[in-house]
C-alpha cells in the first residue's frame, strides 16, 4: 500500500505551468474543466491498479468527498482529510495521522487533482475516439512539460463524449508501473456536511497523531 500512494503523489506533484500542442484536445480539456468549475462540490468513486515491471499488481478502490477547497478521500486503507485550514493524513500500517497546514501539504491524494490533472504541467494531444464499456470516448495523451523530472512519460485520459466526464486515467511510468484509475461513480453538487472535513480522533483510537 505503501508503493500505491507514493505512485500516487508523484502523480499529482510532478507538474508545473500548462501549455497546448494540441487545439482538439485542448478544447476537450477546457470544456471539461468548465463543467468541474460549475460545480459546488462532487462526489467519486473508481478502482485503481498498479502493474510493475516486475509483474507484481496491486489493486484498490477509492472514494472522494470535495466541496470547494476541502476534501475528504480514502484510497485503500489510507485516508487524507482537510477542511481547507488543515490536512490529515491517516496512514493504517502505521497507525499515524499526520497533521499538516493545507497551504504546505502535498495533497498527493486530493481526488480534485486527479479530476481535473490535465490543469496544469502537460502538453497534450488528441489520439482517438473509442468504446470504453459500450459508451464513446475521447482518448487524450498527456506529457509532462519537463520529462527529465518526472517519473513518468505518458498519462492517458478517457472522457465521455456524450456525458463530458473523466472515465479512466492510465499513468505510465519511466521504469515500466502502469497506473490506472476507473471512474466506477460521479455525483455532481452532492449535500456534504463540512463535519465530513474535520479530522474526528475518536474514529481513530490507538493513532499517533504527528504535527508538522
Amino acid at each position: 500500500m505503501k508503493s500505491f500512494y507514493l505512485l500516487l503523489t508523484v502523480l499529482f506533484l510532478q507538474v508545473g505551468t500548462a501549455f497546448s500542442q494540441d487545439a482538439k484536445a485542448q478544447g476537450i480539456l477546457n470544456k471539461l474543466s468548465s463543467k468541474m468549475k460549475t460545480m459546488k462540490s462532487f462526489y467519486i468513486e473508481f478502482n485503481a491498479t498498479i502493474k510493475n515491471s516486475g509483474g507484481t499488481n496491486e489493486n484498490a478502490t477509492g472514494k472522494g468527498w470535495v466541496k470547494g477547497n476541502k476534501f475528504y478521500a480514502s484510497y485503500g486503507e489510507n485516508t487524507i482529510i482537510s477542511n481547507g485550514v488543515k490536512t490529515w493524513t491517516v496512514i493504517k500500517e502505521e497507525r499515524s495521522v499526520y497533521e499538516s497546514d493545507a497551504t504546505n501539504s502535498d495533497d498527493g491524494m486530493n481526488p480534485k487533482k486527479l479530476m481535473t490533472i490535465w490543469e496544469t504541467g502537460f502538453k497534450n494531444k488528441f489520439d482517438r475516439e473509442e468504446k470504453l464499456n459500450g459508451e464513446m470516448v475521447y482518448v487524450i495523451n498527456l506529457f509532462p512539460k519537463v520529462p527529465a523530472k518526472a517519473d513518468y512519460h505518458t498519462i492517458v485520459l478517457f472522457i465521455s463524449k456524450t456525458k463530458n466526464e473523466l472515465k479512466k486515467a492510465v499513468l505510465k511510468a519511466k521504469d515500466g508501473t502502469v497506473m490506472t484509475y476507473s471512474m466506477t461513480k460521479f455525483t455532481a453538487n452532492p449535500q456534504i456536511d463540512d463535519k465530513k472535513f474535520v479530522f474526528d480522533k475518536t474514529k481513530f483510537p490507538g493513532y499517533r497523531v504527528i504535527k508538522d
